[in-house]
């Protein structure tokens, strides 16, 4: 007892006699404490952006926002999807459009300094017979003419790896299973960009919250973060993506013979009441052969009873439509089976992690192509991507002359008369452009 208030007594005496000393030294630990845990990192990550992006990609399939920052292609498109020089600064198609040259820029270098010829330019196509006849020409001869490939070889191209052309050199790169988990990107200032890919939107958003990342793009859905004090969240449409109700075509409640049915379904919605621009078809309202007088099938459940009516009665009072969705798009398919109840038509909906192999009708967000050629996606012989699974000898025709033809003005009269005669027969109900979100931490 006498030992520990001898050891408290002395303690004591020496904060009494040392108070100033001890005060002092606490002070300077709190400003160290500061300045390495609060003020060091603001300096540290200047110049740094740490970007969170949903979605799992292959280094072979990265994202085009990604890829375009490392690298550039023969060619490039503007917002309409005209074809513009790039690496290459001019070309010429020959031969019935079998045969495009491209003619190499003087002033083209890779990230390691070197100047970029026609020996490194590795495009790899299918039936397509590739030759380089000097430094600054590459030739290639394809087995039928096909007038989109000029954006084709928009598509970047790298060295090797991901060695590119572009302002922004991967300096680092992760992966898992194959896939990309994080790289870095600097550029010659030395700002750098650290991406991180994550497989699902509320996978991107947690990131976010636990500090990971401190700026989100290409967000859907941007609650609750749209909440938050300390999160600055922008918004803009996307132009170059639609969101659709695509009818299964081969249903038999919606058959190439029930055009009435899929027509009032469509009037049957209120098409103004999603966030983003009305989408009238399936061209981008950028592109140059965007027609704007299609059937645009404004709400009008007047008109969509006036459809229904005409159907034997047996057939409308057995109407039940089951909606096919991901969770991102549910309350969009809320909305449309509420507007559907208003027209007496029942319906479901029914949560999807993936494309089903049975659906009547698929609630999707689709990227638009740059080239407005969509082939891959209504044509009758294009069994796994014809999300409708629609044939029309009409639409057939139209999508191969579209291929064939190297006449612009031609070509362009081709995706008008498309758009008017696919919007008539309605394999799909175009909604609306969706707006895009970027959040950034304040």
């Amino acid at each position: 007892m006498l030992n520990l208030r001898y050891t408290v007594r002395l303690t004591l005496a020496f904060i009494k006699r040392f108070r100033g000393i001890l005060l002092l030294g606490v002070g300077i630990g709190a400003l160290i404490f500061a300045l390495v845990t609060l003020i060091l990192p603001l300096f540290l990550s200047r110049g740094t952006q740490r970007i969170g992006i949903t979605g799992r990609y292959k280094v072979t399939d990265l994202p085009a926002s990604v890829v375009t920052d490392i690298s550039e292609g023969l060619t490039t498109t503007d917002a309409s999807g005209q074809v513009l020089p790039a690496l290459a600064t001019n070309w010429e198609v020959t031969n019935e459009g079998k045969t495009w040259t491209f003619h190499l820029s003087q002033d083209k270098y890779w990230q390691d300094g070197k100047k970029v010829t026609a020996e490194a330019v590795n495009y790899n196509f299918e039936g397509v017979t590739v030759e380089k006849p000097d430094e600054t020409t590459i030739v290639f001869t394809l087995k039928d003419p096909f007038s989109p490939f000029g954006s084709v070889v928009s598509t970047p191209v790298f060295k090797k790896g991901l060695l590119g052309t572009g302002k922004w050199k991967v300096t680092n790169l992760s992966l898992v299973s194959g896939y990309v988990e994080r790289m870095t990107l600097k550029d010659k200032e030395g700002n750098k960009k650290i991406i991180k890919f994550y497989p699902t939107e509320d996978r991107t958003k947690l990131a976010f919250k636990l500090g990971e990342v401190d700026i989100l793009k290409e967000i859907i859905d941007p609650q609750p973060l749209s909440d938050w004090k300390t999160a600055q969240v922008d918004s803009t449409v996307n132009q170059n993506r639609f969101v659709a109700l695509f009818f299964n075509t081969k249903d038999p409640s919606l058959n190439k013979d029930q055009k009435e049915l899929r027509q009032a379904l469509s009037y049957g919605i209120d098409k103004t009441q999603f966030e983003g621009d009305r989408a009238l078809g399936p061209i981008s309202p950028n592109s140059w052969t965007y027609n704007s007088q299609i059937k645009a099938y404004d709400y009008d459940p007047t008109r969509a009873k006036e459809l229904l009516a005409k159907l034997p009665d047996e057939a409308r009072e057995s109407i039940n439509i089951k909606i096919s969705t991901t969770s991102v798009l549910l309350p969009i398919a809320e909305k449309i089976i509420n507007d559907w109840e208003e027209i007496g038509i029942k319906s479901s909906v029914q949560v999807v992690s993936t494309f089903p192999q049975e659906y009547q009708t698929f609630l999707a967000i689709y990227d638009i192509p740059k080239d407005p050629d969509q082939y891959a996606t209504w044509h009758s012989t294009q069994k796994s991507t014809n999300i409708s699974k629609y044939e029309n000898p009409r639409i057939d025709k139209l999508l191969e002359d579209g291929r064939l033809e190297l006449d612009t003005a031609k070509r362009k009269k081709i995706y008008l008369d498309f758009q008017r005669y696919l919007l008539e027969d309605i394999p799909a109900v175009f909604l609306y452009h969706p707006l895009s979100y970027t959040v950034t931490r304040k």
